[in-house]
């Protein structure tokens, strides 16, 4: 039921039982003075016929006369000796007849001054409405018969009832009014609030003009900035949680009590590999004994004020992890752990790189300073022999440049891939560049050379980096290989976005444990023969780095029947 109508029936309610108070009190009070106008009447006959007896004596044929001039022509006039025998009856001729009336229940009650009773006559078989007087000598008593006119005349007037129920309705009608007016502000609040709780924001909702309607108003206007405000911080939430996902660092934080607020699936993961047993719940980390550094770092920091930070590594399974707990004002803390097993390796390798490059470096430097310093010092050498170590300083001089070169390639695949732009190459015509380009080699060392790439194979990247990639390996190839081998070129397999290529020779091969290592910088199977062949140990790095760069991958494989293949895939 509606607040309106609610408020309408409790006022209605209300008004109807005053209502039915007043019209009950009103109706008995109009039939108690209807009463009282008839006992008046009749006590005015009785008191009559009295003094009438007074005046005149008793005399039976007088009193008819006297009882035919009263105004009501039925009045039955009955006089009682105290011994309750019947002097006179107006309605009885014979009041021998009449039996002795002291048990009338108006006789008896007139003992005390007046007796009223409606009773059926025992003589006359007619209802009367008896009133009895007690006199001097006697009773005397008046009656008119109780039928329909009379009854009549006693009842109340019911004309007033109609008022009251009509002013009932015109005050029903008005309560209805006020309570629907009074509850118009709550009904269109109700309605917002409807509304609010399906996220549907209503404007057009015009509340009364009155204080109910402008404190509805208010409260829907305050509610409206708070919507916004918890709608901003539930977006703003979100997108921490998913950050808080997606992110490749563990974070935990937890309450005071050492209890879970929030992890991400990476610090469920972290906490599983740094754990010796299963955790059914990351609160049980503060059981582990890897974690009691931090653990009794927090429990100093929760009674302190400010916000407390501390760092640690932990070194676990061969992964090395980098663990710091913050504790805030609020006596919340965060836990995060990173695996910076990668970093730390990168590391490591960019110091093996600096000592590679600065020993790679070193060899040519050292060979032309020594070249160098036996020409200065010895200003009587001979042409053939100063000629020589001039040579030997020269090559020395290409082989440091080209190691600078293949340096700086490298470095701008890693760090500079925006310099290289892209087009439509075609990749038949840049292995025949090749090709070409080596062919004085390949005949030197007897190679036979077997191109199976025909047609055109477009690749759109870059023409240098495609030309570096087969030449590294076709390099590589005549440097370890042997002498007379033969190379086969072939694309086995072709889809919608890449081309998949192999790279093969018969020659010598490599022993399984260097397949994995071949691409690593600086890498070198045979050290000594490798720096003797005149490689940079730069040539499979860059291979690789070329590849990547073009959307592919590569890996190298034995042959079984002898030499090496070189499986690599290029996106078209």
């Amino acid at each position: 039921m509606k607040l309106n109508s609610r408020l309408f029936l409790y006022f209605f309610t209300t008004f109807l039982a005053l209502v039915v108070v007043i019209a009950f009190y009103q109706y008995e009070r109009e039939k108690e003075f209807r009463t009282e106008q008839l006992d008046q009447l009749l006590s005015t006959y009785n008191h009559t016929v009295n003094r009438f007896i007074e005046l005149n004596g008793f005399d039976e044929s007088t009193l008819d006369e006297l009882t035919r001039v009263l105004p009501d022509s039925n009045v039955r006039i009955t006089v009682v000796k105290f011994d309750g025998e019947v002097l006179y009856d107006s309605y009885v001729e014979d009041e021998a007849s009449l039996e002795n009336h002291i048990d009338r229940p108006e006789i008896q009650a007139s003992k005390q001054g007046k007796g009223v009773a409606i009773r059926t006559s025992g003589s006359t078989g007619i209802e009367f409405y008896y009133l009895a007087h007690r006199f001097e000598h006697y009773y005397i008593r008046s009656a008119l018969p109780y039928n329909m006119s009379l009854a009549t005349a006693l009842a109340a007037n019911l004309y007033f009832l109609y008022i009251i129920f009509f002013v009932l309705a015109v005050a029903s009608l008005i309560l209805f009014f006020i309570s629907k007016n009074i509850t118009r502000s709550i009904d269109r609040l109700q309605l917002f609030l409807h509304k609010a709780e399906a996220e549907k924001m209503e404007d057009n909702i015009v509340f009364p003009k009155d204080q109910l309607g402008q404190i509805s108003a208010n409260i829907v206007t305050t509610y409206k900035n708070l919507w916004k405000t918890q709608s901003l911080v539930k977006r703003e939430r979100e997108k921490l949680i998913q950050h808080l996902q997606i992110s490749q660092e563990g974070l935990g934080i937890f309450s005071a009590q050492k209890k879970e607020i929030l992890v991400n699936s990476h610090f469920t993961l972290y906490v599983q590999v740094l754990s010796d047993k299963e955790l059914t719940s990351v609160d049980e980390i503060f059981e582990l004994p890897e974690f009691a550094e931090l653990n009794q770092f927090v429990d100093e920091s929760l009674h302190r004020k400010g916000v407390n930070r501390k760092r640690t590594q932990l070194e676990k399974g061969g992964r090395i992890f980098l663990l710091q707990a913050i504790v805030f004002q609020d006596a919340t803390f965060e836990i995060s752990i990173n695996d910076i097993t990668t970093q730390e390796q990168e590391n490591r390798l960019k110091r093996q790189l600096t000592q590679n490059i600065s020993h790679e470096l070193k060899t040519p430097v050292s060979s032309i300073m020594g070249y160098m310093e036996s020409i200065i010092n010895n200003p009587g050498l001979d042409e053939e022999r100063k000629n020589f170590f001039i040579e030997r300083s020269f090559q020395q001089a290409q082989r440091l440049t080209a190691l600078l070169q293949d340096i700086s390639m490298l470095n701008k695949i890693d760090e500079a891939k925006d310099i290289f732009e892209k087009e439509p190459v075609d990749m038949v015509q840049t292995v025949k560049d090749v090709l070409e380009d080596v062919h004085l080699q390949l005949e030197e060392k007897g190679f036979t050379v077997e191109n199976r790439l025909s047609g055109k194979m477009i690749v759109n990247g870059n023409r240098s980096l495609l030309y570096s990639i087969f030449r590294n390996l076709t390099d590589n190839a005549i440097a370890y290989a042997g002498k007379d081998i033969r190379l086969r070129l072939e694309c086995y397999r072709e889809d919608a976005d890449y081309y998949y290529m192999s790279f093969s020779d018969n020659g010598v091969g490599v022993n399984e444990e260097h397949l994995t290592r071949m691409f690593e910088r600086f890498y070198r199977v045979d050290k000594g023969r490798s720096r003797k062949a005149g490689g940079t140990g730069l040539g499979l790095a860059i291979v690789k780095n070329a590849v990547l760069f073009h959307g592919g991958n590569i890996s190298a494989k034995n042959i079984p029947s002898g030499g090496l293949n070189f499986i690599f895939s290029l996106k078209k």
